[in-house]
């Protein structure tokens, strides 16, 4: 089976919140075959569970991304190919006065060389980015 989707880290993380979203859960097991993540989202996975103290919420954390994650979903890297749509992408949006996040790019170019949709709860961070579909499962 292909990949479809490209979870950012709001929708990858949700399961482990204190809040989770029923509707991402229902999604994930209904699509989760056919997700993917970034390398970025692997980074700020990973980056915002090692800044967690010591205890029981980084442990779960831990396992969580060891045991769920890591074996679950696709790690897409950020290549050549997505860095020069980037670059081209940022420029484009600089011009028009818009400077998103440089790890939303990232991802957005990540979702772009792959032609995947990229699943968010934060579609904003997402929408000015040309060419790339955007959906939020919370809706």
């Amino acid at each position: 089976m292909s990949l479809k989707f490209l979870l950012d880290t709001s929708t990858v993380s949700s399961p482990i919140s204190k809040n989770p979203s029923q509707k991402i859960l229902r999604q994930l097991e209904r699509q989760g075959s056919v997700c993917a993540i970034a390398a970025p989202v692997w980074h700020e996975l990973v980056f915002g569970c090692t800044r967690l103290p010591s205890g029981k919420r980084r442990d779960m954390v831990e396992e969580y991304l060891q045991t769920v994650i890591r074996v679950s979903f696709a790690i897409l890297p950020y290549d050549d190919a997505a860095a020069q749509w980037h670059g081209k992408e940022r420029a484009r949006l600089e011009r028009v006065g818009k400077t998103p996040p440089f790890v939303d790019g990232q991802i957005a170019a990540i979702a772009r060389q792959h032609e995947l949709i990229l699943v968010t709860a934060n579609p904003r961070d997402f929408v000015s980015f040309k060419g790339i579909q955007v959906v939020d499962w919370t809706d």
